[in-house]
């Protein structure tokens, strides 16, 4: 009788293999969503529906909201009752926050990056370099921008800290919108592709001062460009909850 009740107890194969599925579309669904508004492919401010979404992404409407409720807890979506769904403006402040925690994290990593590369590491990275300066001429910034982040999470794998990497990307999500925003600009992509091979340089060449300073440099380019984005984009900002940019302010 026990063992028939523990059978009783027991999900079916079928079951289990429902609820894998069921957590791996919610999953595809999430990183695509985030994916998008990272992107500014869903712009701040963009109203947003579960069945349009569900539709285009051909699954049902559960995944679309256990994502959207998940990206509302990473503040990237906002809930205003009586009307709607909308993805949540780049808050000004959490964007200097990121990046300062962002900053501290690379810039003590890097020492010990320069003690551990190798020739291989070293190679990846050139690689990493050349493929981000064929994507910038042909003005593919998805492929830009992935080569950036593989680029810094590389830097911290060899310096033997992979978990940092993990810990600053899930909460940079605002940096990464304003970072976006940049990257239309020819002299930014630019400036930002040589400040990565001086860094990859130094590193190599075991500089230390010399490739702490423009990492220093090259994190603080979205802090350089933010005031006049607020400008040239008011309405993608905002600095808390409820409270509006001075340049959308001023507007009124």
């Amino acid at each position: 009788m026990l063992v028939m009740a523990v059978r009783a107890l027991r999900p079916s194969r079928r079951s289990q293999l429902d609820l894998l599925r069921r957590a791996s579309t919610r999953s595809h669904v999430y990183s695509l969503l985030r994916r998008d508004i990272v992107s500014l492919e869903l712009p701040p401010g963009q109203a947003v529906s579960e069945n349009e979404l569900a539709a285009q992404h051909g699954v049902s409407r559960t995944p679309v909201r256990e994502a959207l409720i998940r990206l509302a807890d990473e503040g990237l979506i906002e809930v205003v009752p009586q009307l709607g769904t909308f993805v949540s403006r780049i808050n000004v402040n959490e964007v200097i926050e990121i990046q300062f925690i962002r900053e501290t994290l690379e810039r003590a990593s890097l020492p010990h990056a320069i003690r551990n590369i190798t020739e291989e590491d070293e190679q990846y990275l050139r690689d990493l370099l050349d493929e981000q300066e064929k994507a910038g001429k042909r003005g593919d910034l998805h492929t830009w921008f992935a080569t950036d982040e593989a680029l810094h999470r590389t830097l911290l794998e060899v310096a033997g800290h992979p978990r940092v990497w993990s810990v600053v990307s899930s909460a940079k999500a605002h940096l990464d919108r304003v970072r976006m925003l940049t990257l239309p600009d020819p002299a930014i992509l630019g400036e930002l592709l040589n400040q990565h091979r001086q860094i990859v340089d130094h590193v190599v060449a075991k500089q230390k001062r010399q490739a702490d300073q423009v990492l220093r440099q090259h994190l603080r380019i979205a802090l350089d460009v933010l005031q006049p984005l607020e400008q040239r984009y008011p309405d993608y900002f905002r600095l808390e909850d409820g409270e509006e940019t001075p340049e959308r302010t001023r507007r009124r």
